[in-house]
């Protein structure tokens, strides 16, 4: 049985190969890859990747705007994110080390990545110890201290 997360990068990749009309042509779609999904299902689905109708060459099709990693994470919801699951945070030069609960370093690490703070380069998550990297200018100091501003620590 295929998993909604496969089904949804499945429906990710017809949507940036082929013009898509409706929903019932994606059913089919995915039929032909071995998927069995209603229209409900579906609908769903294209709700919760956000795509959207545009209107291409005179129809009408399905589209992602954008891929849900590169989306921006506002700063509401990575403070959210980072009071939930960040229960320490220490810093040593450029690196800020997050510790969080068993498995949930991957969604706070995600969040950080598409949240576009100034200063980060980026993440590095394991089960419950994420890596930040701060560029040089900013440095590890300045970005740890926002970090335990949004956790609340």
């Amino acid at each position: 049985m295929t998993s909604k997360f496969q089904r949804q990068h499945l429906i990710q990749r017809i949507l940036s190969e082929q013009t898509v009309e409706n929903q019932v042509q994606l059913v089919v779609l995915l039929s032909q890859e071995s998927i069995e999904a209603t229209q409900a299902t579906v609908s769903r689905d294209l709700e919760e990747l956000g795509a959207v109708k545009m209107r291409v060459g005179g129809k009408t099709v399905y589209a992602i705007p954008e891929l849900i990693a590169e989306r921006v994470v506002p700063v509401e919801t990575l403070r959210r994110v980072c009071s939930e699951w960040v229960v320490q945070i220490n810093q040593s030069n450029n690196m800020v080390v997050l510790k969080t609960p068993p498995g949930s370093a991957h969604v706070v690490a995600s969040a950080i990545d598409r949240s576009g703070i100034e200063g980060v380069i980026g993440t590095i998550a394991g089960d419950d110890s994420i890596l930040v990297i701060a560029s040089e200018e900013a440095g590890g100091n300045n970005i740890a201290s926002n970090l335990k501003y949004l956790s609340g620590l």
